[in-house]
């Protein structure tokens, strides 16, 4: 099913199309990421968290562009930045991606048709419709979280986790961020649903090879509960 959304990149005015790579450390892996998706014509920026590598110097000599943090400050502040980026831009679309090889640039055609097709403020990818290779205690996680942000975005979302997403720049205008870290993903859902736009979804691969996560199990489950809890007190208020 998902074969049959990969699109050639002659379907979708590349120029419009602008994708941003957080990353941090990420030296060994980043180099066929970013080639592959500057051969679709998109133009590529890459988040520099802070890194201690040459992460950036990979990124640079394939031609992609380099955006420094100074430090280490999280994918959620990386995000932001591309964020605010994007909006001084003359792009259409954002399309982020994962800068350790688990995201298929060949799908990104597909992300932006089905923006283009339902005017989507977010288009998600969802790897829920073959989770053979998907670990388990994550494909759990996934369903659980994903059932939780569809009820406060109001919209079915099948795989709220994956971090492969198109935004647009209707949405990106009127999305007001409280976070800043690995929550803001779901924040982004949340009030696009809140906000009124669309969300959809386009079936994609994924490679698993062992990536370590940044996610940090206490702290940053602490900060997604809070989140959560603020947006259902807003609800429960608007109600």
């Amino acid at each position: 099913m998902a074969e049959s959304l990969k699109l050639k990149a002659r379907d979708m005015q590349p120029s419009k199309v602008l994708i941003a790579i957080p990353a941090y450390n990420e030296e060994k892996r980043i180099e066929p990421v970013v080639h592959s998706c500057l051969a679709t014509g998109s133009e590529v920026w890459v988040i520099d968290d802070g890194s201690m590598d040459l992460t950036a110097e990979c990124v640079q000599k394939d031609g992609g562009v380099v955006i420094r943090h100074g430090e280490n400050m999280g994918k959620g502040k990386a995000i932001r930045t591309a964020l605010d980026a994007f909006m001084r831009s003359e792009h259409e679309f954002l399309i982020f991606m994962d800068a350790d090889g688990q995201h298929d640039p060949s799908f990104i055609p597909a992300f932006v048709q089905c923006a283009r097709h339902s005017s989507a403020g977010i288009v998600v990818g969802n790897r829920m419709h073959s989770t053979v290779n998907m670990p388990l205690v994550r494909r759990w996680t996934n369903r659980f979280m994903s059932w939780l942000i569809s009820c406060l975005a109001g919209r079915r979302i099948p795989d709220t986790q994956c971090g492969y997403r198109l935004v647009s720049r209707a949405f990106v205008e009127r999305f007001r961020p409280t976070t800043d870290r690995f929550e803001l993903e779901s924040e982004m859902l949340i009030q696009a649903g809140k906000l009124g736009f669309a969300v959809e979804s386009v079936p994609i691969s994924t490679i698993y090879a062992g990536e370590a996560s940044h996610i940090h199990p206490f702290v940053d489950t602490l900060r997604f509960i809070r989140m959560v809890i603020r947006y259902l007190f807003r609800s429960s208020h608007a109600a």
